[in-house]
């Protein structure tokens, strides 16, 4: 390990030019690695509904379904306009009250059940089914394709539909995300240091690590768009403490030796790399937590920022001493004095209130935990984009024209008597909010001859095994209403068939209520208890995994708490992730504090001043890097139109600022209270007979 600074000094100029290099194929995976923007597809494929959508595609050759509505044309002009739609690569199918009978029979006499599906005054409805899958890219392709075709008097819904217009628009936003925590951070670190260019040398290095990082996802073949949004931002904000640790590191070695900077990188390199390895298991583990997911979104993120933290940690203690040494000059020529306060006399404040601040901390938790306990959470990920997209406006046109949201499918047994099938239909029909039901048996018991069918249309509503039923429902993906409406579908279908099975993006939304209930457990559950043991074996105690744990979930209730005070609701993405990553990333404020205390109690250092001392040291360190985390976060969290990403980034914002609240405030009264037990729970904090100076404690004040 000693030979390890010595080594990266000397090559120093070798690692600029191999980092520069690996930026290229970095940059070639990061464009080839696919963008999924269904959050669908990481529910498990165990379940029913994703079953069910294997079916549909393997028997039936459909992956997909739009909804067109088509206003003020008459009935030539929508049957061109659907034969120009059906001749879209990967277009499977349009259905319209053509595909079931001859355009020349008069609307007038059409049955029912038909008119009711596809007619509204003059407004008409057409149903598109594709070959491919929901979120593939020939899907939505394919949506551009037929968007290219229609006009203004066409509305588009569905939910390939949604996902091509978040990819826009999360394309367009993500350069932006990316420049703003640049540019915060940027801001927050120079303030807090005394050179205007050595954030810049922090910047860069931590730009190739994100690049590497983001360019090795190409091996995973696909991230979410949550996560690429988030990743960047993510890595900046958490391994910006460990530029800044070698940055401290390095300056402090340099006045021993100022005749002698590389010798002093050399130590500042070995050092940090001692420390931030520790630091980093810390926020790796949060992570970790993150793959336990039964929703796999979480492991797709988790992989990820996992991935991210290493590759910072050894961007750190390689690139940026490289940078740091190549232009050391022009750092001294930028040099100024620290503008960020330093809050001199807070440790002294805290040791005279320490009592009144843990009574405080306390009550706290009766509001915090109301607030954690009570916060809306909801599932329909629609809600988090602006309303102002094409595909939102033609949710709401089939709403307001057709009295129709959620489009869901039955996937019935091809043995089931044909009566009993119309019956079945019948009875779904009768449900509260379903709109209609199409299915070949359903019209065919409304009196038409089965020869009166296309073949083709046959083919498509019955397969060997499957017979499918369309279900149109007035309420909307991710509503009680239709969470109810689909418990009672099921009951009504398990009474004719208990093989068949009800998909679609509505039932598959449901699945995530109480998917995500699960996960938010494990999730929560597994984090405490990895980060508990890592504490535990760092400071070889048994009291202090609880006291720090317990001090930062104190900062992730109120952070969660806060949402319902402001009557707002979170997507539930954010509800099950933020709390492991705020745990994940800040719990090293408290554990920099605590080491500091650890090593003076060791020397024999009396409590209260070992306290005094390690939070008089640590306060900087801590305030830039809960202000750094703040300013690579906040931006995002006001700028985005995306609310599921802005909902997270406010969160984690938010979060660094209350954790690094609590640990310069409540921290030290915990340290002063539970002295005497951690003393008796530990190893290595025991006092030495030889006992400190007096006076030091003011001397460091001072």
């Amino acid at each position: 390990m000693k030979n390890f600074g010595k080594a990266v000094v000397k090559v120093r100029h070798l690692i600029l030019i191999v980092a520069m290099l690996l930026l290229i194929p970095a940059f070639w995976g990061y464009t080839h690695t696919r963008i999924n923007y269904d959050m669908l597809v990481y529910l498990p494929s165990t379940i029913e509904t994703m079953i069910g959508q294997n079916i549909l595609e393997d028997e039936f050759g459909t992956g997909a379904i739009a909804m067109l509505v088509v206003e003020g044309k008459d009935n030539k002009t929508a049957a061109d306009l659907k034969a120009k739609i059906a001749e879209v690569p990967h277009v499977n199918d349009v259905l319209w009250y053509d595909s079931f009978l001859d355009l020349s029979i008069p609307v007038e006499v059409l049955p029912e059940k038909i008119e009711e599906a596809f007619m509204q005054g003059d407004s008409t409805l057409m149903a598109i089914t594709f070959d491919t899958t929901t979120s593939d890219d020939d899907t939505m392709e394919a949506i551009t394709n037929i968007r290219a075709i229609c006009d203004d008097q066409c509305y588009l819904s569905g939910t390939t539909a949604v996902l091509q217009d978040t990819k826009e628009l999360a394309e367009g936003e993500e350069p932006i995300y990316v420049g703003l925590a640049v540019l915060l951070a940027t801001i927050v670190t120079a303030l807090s240091m005394d050179t205007f260019l050595a954030p810049l040398l922090f910047l860069a290095s931590i730009g190739m690590a994100i690049v590497y990082n983001l360019g090795s996802n190409i091996f995973m073949g696909q991230i979410s768009y949550v996560t690429k949004a988030l990743a960047a931002v993510l890595q900046l904000g958490v391994t910006m403490d460990y530029s800044i640790f070698l940055w401290h590191s390095f300056k402090e070695l340099e006045a021993e030796t100022p005749d002698d900077p590389k010798g002093a990188m050399a130590k500042a390199i070995n050092r940090t790399l001692q420390s931030v390895i520790g630091s980093s298991i810390t926020t790796i583990a949060g992570f970790a937590a993150l793959c336990f997911m039964s929703f796999s979104f979480g492991l797709d993120v988790g992989i990820v920022m996992m991935k991210g933290v290493a590759i910072g940690v050894v961007s750190c203690v390689t690139i940026l001493p490289s940078l740091i040494l190549t232009f050391e000059k022009a750092i001294d020529k930028t040099k100024h004095k620290p503008l960020m306060p330093s809050l001199p006399k807070l440790p002294g404040w805290v040791q005279k209130h320490y009592k009144a601040i843990l009574i405080a901390f306390c009550i706290m938790w009766i509001p915090a935990i109301y607030g954690y306990t009570h916060y809306g959470v909801y599932y329909n990920l629609d809600s988090t984009l602006p309303r102002t997209l094409k595909s939102i406006q033609a949710s709401e046109k089939l709403r307001d024209e057709f009295n129709q949201s959620a489009t869901m499918m039955v996937l019935s047994d091809q043995s089931l008597e044909a009566h009993q099938t119309a019956e079945m239909c019948d009875a779904m029909k009768q449900v509260d909010g379903v709109k209609s039901v199409i299915g070949l048996d359903a019209f065919l018991g409304g009196g038409i001859p089965r020869e009166l069918l296309p073949e083709r249309i046959s083919h498509k509503l019955s397969s060997e095994n499957w017979k499918l039923i369309l279900v149109m429902s007035e309420y909307k993906t991710g509503s009680e209403e239709v969470n109810a409406q689909i418990d009672t579908l099921n009951r009504v279908i398990d009474q004719y068939d208990t093989k068949a099975m009800l998909i679609g993006d509505a039932p598959c939304t449901k699945d995530l209520v109480s998917i995500a209930n699960h996960d938010f457990n494990v999730v929560n559950w597994t984090s405490i208890a990895i980060i508990f043991f890592i504490i535990a074996f760092v400071f070889k105690s048994a009291s202090l995994p609880f006291l720090l744990v317990i001090l930062i979930e104190g900062a992730i209730f109120i952070n969660m708490a806060v949402p319902f005070y402001m009557g707002e609701e979170l997507p539930f993405i954010a509800s099950i992730v933020i709390g492991t990553i705020q745990l994940g990333s800040t719990v090293d404020y408290a554990i920099l504090m605590t080491s500091r205390y650890q090593s003076e109690r060791r020397n024999g250092v009396s409590k209260k001043d070992a306290v005094f001392i390690a939070h008089k040291t640590s306060i900087n360190s801590i305030l830039c890097s809960g202000f750094t985390f703040f300013a690579a976060t906040f931006g995002v969290g006001l700028y985005s139109n995306i609310s599921l990403i802005s909902s997270m980034c406010v969160l984690m914002a938010r979060g660094a600022l209350i954790s690094t609240g609590l640990v310069i405030t409540v921290l030290p009264a915990i340290l002063m209270l539970f002295d005497p037990v951690i003393i008796h729970t530990s190893i290595g904090f025991r006092p030495k007979k030889e006992k400190m100076p007096a006076g030091t404690a003011a001397a460091v004040q001072e």
